[in-house]
This record gives C-alpha cells, structure tokens and sequence, in this order.
C-alpha cells in the first residue's frame, strides 16, 4: 500500500536488523481496527512484518525509520498522501478520516 514510501525498508532490511513488529495481543482498539483495514485494503500487496516484496514492499518497521531514500522522514503526512493518493504503481486507497487515523495507528505498530 504504501509502496513509494516503503521501498527503502526493503533495501535496509538486508542490511541491518529491523526493530520487531508490536504484538497483536498489546495492540489498542485503534490499532486492531487499523490491522483489519490494512488486511482489506493493503495486505494483497504488502507483507506487514517483514522487508520481502509481495506485489508491493514489504512495510515491517516502515514509521521507525529515519528517512526513505529521498531524505524524506517516513510521517504522517507523508504516509497518508500515498495512502490517499497513490504513487507510482499503487492506486490512492479512498479512505474515511477515521479510517486512515486506525490505518496509521496501526502501520506504527509494524
């Protein structure tokens, strides 16, 4: 889903090791309302726990990240102009305010 953005996870994956996803069990209501848009919306193209292709990056640790490989810093506003609008190969993801802020929440869990 976040396919622009998460590329650079990718290429750290092999480098480094990523910080460990959160785990289900210790997730708020927002962020497993989060996890089951992500499932609906995003997981045919994206692994969240790991750095691995799929039809789109893999997105584990995506927000813990200093910066993509622009410099950018990986935040909020970054990731929901992608979520929204697409980029590149990946379509927007029309999305209510309640919707995106769960999504979020929980793309801070991976």
């Amino acid at each position: 889903m976040v396919s622009a953005l998460a590329t650079f996870a990718l290429g750290l994956g092999g480098c480094r090791s990523l910080p460990p996803s959160k785990p289900s069990s210790e997730w708020t209501p927002q962020e497993a309302r989060g996890a089951a848009i992500y499932q609906a919306k995003c997981a045919r193209c994206h692994y969240p726990t790991s750095t691995r292709p799929l039809h789109g990056p893999g997105l584990q640790a995506l927000t813990r990240l200093k910066a993509m490989p622009s410099g950018a810093p990986p935040n909020d506003e970054r990731l929901t102009a992608v979520i929204l609008n697409g980029r590149q190969m990946m379509p927007g993801t029309p999305l209510t305010d309640n919707q995106l802020n769960d999504l979020l929440a929980y793309l801070h869990t991976l």
